[in-house]
């Protein structure tokens, strides 16, 4: 059968989508890239926020329009928190919500043919996405997640490693591990000769010949000091993306978020002292309820004095069952807007001041896509501390990592100048 996978949203979904790709195909589905030749479509939806959850239900009707005639299965977040909605969408043959999305590959699954089709089961990504559990135990005031895809649940440690090793096998030069919330790996499994996400990272560090290794994620009461050391080892990306959503202490407590501003700041100086040239990422909302002008200026200002090297910025969306949808003091869109536009203003300034400190600096690139501009072929990747580098070859760069010097700033990263 003629299969198409989309995904939208977060890493986990598009690692999920993955997976779900090499089970099919073994099972003997042939994996197409568009969605108009296929057979079947399946589509892991997203349901993080309003715009996220409309733009699931516009994807599943645009899957049925470009191919009518296609059976569509709707899985992940939206599916598990609107079933009845999603199953009443045009096309729509069937509904697994994220406790019936690792049956799919059964669900779904075709007599294997006696010679599988020689063609790789997933897209040719570079970066491999390993899933290391699923489910978060928090309760965020804002976040339907943990409603959407149940309690924290870790895979065996023996079974990430071995995915990490076919993974590198097949040719990835980096893998990134994902999860719901990846920093409570292994709490789960206590007693049960489990170990934590810090020692499965030293596992995989020593038990593969993996070139890069990422973290997706990690909440900031998550990382204790003697994880930093990690670092040492250049294989793992000096990159950390760490959760803000507020730098006003008060919205932090009405968030139900475990840390405080200076907290946060103090572990991200300690991240960079122990590896300078470390990126800090992060996430922030504004307009949650109740954030008065004051508090916004104070998170505004905390983001500018922590200057992390990417920010991404949500204005405050109601999720239904959420207790901060139920908060006094909601936000008017326009003001939510407003202040979205002076945070993301502030993050622009912070990501060039970074990459500023780069210029002229040799760093090593994985390389990604190439496009074709009026000068010739023009490729985009990634340095380990997540600078995205564009730099003019005519070589084939798919999936190499090579040294560039970087040379300028470009519009959202640099530029970097290969060697002949």
């Amino acid at each position: 059968m003629r299969t198409y996978l989309g995904s939208l949203g977060c890493k986990l979904n598009q690692a999920e989508m993955d997976a779900l790709a090499e089970a099919l195909a073994r099972a003997g589905h042939e994996i197409v890239a568009g969605a108009a030749e296929a057979e079947l479509c399946v589509l892991n939806t997203c349901a993080v926020t309003a715009v996220a959850a409309q733009k699931s239900r516009q994807a599943l009707r645009r899957l049925h329009r470009e191919n009518p005639g296609a059976r569509l299965v709707a899985t992940g977040c939206y599916a598990e928190l609107a079933p009845a909605e999603v199953g009443d969408l045009p096309g729509v043959v069937l509904v697994a919500g994220n406790r019936e999305k690792e049956q799919l590959a059964q669900l779904l699954a075709e007599p294997a043919p006696e010679h599988p089709p020689h063609r790789p089961a997933v897209q040719p990504h570079t970066r491999a996405l390993v899933k290391v559990q699923d489910g978060c135990d928090n309760a965020c005031t804002y976040c339907v997640i943990h409603t959407a895809r149940g309690p924290q649940r870790s895979r065996p440690p023996d079974e990430v490693v071995a995915e990490v090793r076919a993974r590198r096998e097949a040719g990835y030069q980096e893998v990134v591990l994902t999860g719901v919330h990846i920093g409570a790996y292994g709490r789960d499994r206590q007693g049960r000769r489990g170990i934590d996400l810090w020692e499965l990272v030293s596992r995989i560090l020593a038990e593969t010949d993996l070139p890069r290794l990422r973290l997706s994620s990690i909440e900031p009461w998550d990382l204790p000091d003697g994880a930093l050391a990690l670092w040492a080892d250049r294989r793992l990306c000096p990159h950390l993306h760490l959760p803000l959503q507020s730098g006003c202490e008060a919205t932090l407590r009405r968030m139900g978020r475990h840390y405080t501003p200076a907290g946060f700041a103090r572990l991200a100086a300690a991240a960079r002292a122990a590896h300078p040239d470390l990126a800090v990422t992060t996430d922030v909302i504004v307009g949650f309820p109740g954030e008065t002008a004051e508090e916004f200026e104070s998170s505004l200002a905390f983001v500018q004095s922590v200057a992390p090297a990417r920010v991404h910025v949500f204005p405050f969306s109601a999720r239904p069952g959420t207790p901060a949808a139920a908060m006094p003091g909601q936000v008017p869109p326009a003001v939510k807007e407003e202040r979205a536009a002076a945070m993301r203003q502030a993050a622009s300034a912070c990501r060039k001041a970074f990459e500023a400190q780069f210029l002229g600096r040799r760093m090593e690139v994985l390389w990604e896509t190439a496009r074709q501009t009026a000068g010739g072929r023009a490729w985009s990747g990634l340095t380990g501390n997540y600078l995205r580098v564009y730099a003019a070859s005519e070589e084939e760069l798919h999936n190499q990592v090579t040294e560039v010097q970087l040379v300028a700033p470009a519009e959202g990263g640099l530029v970097g100048r290969l060697e002949p």
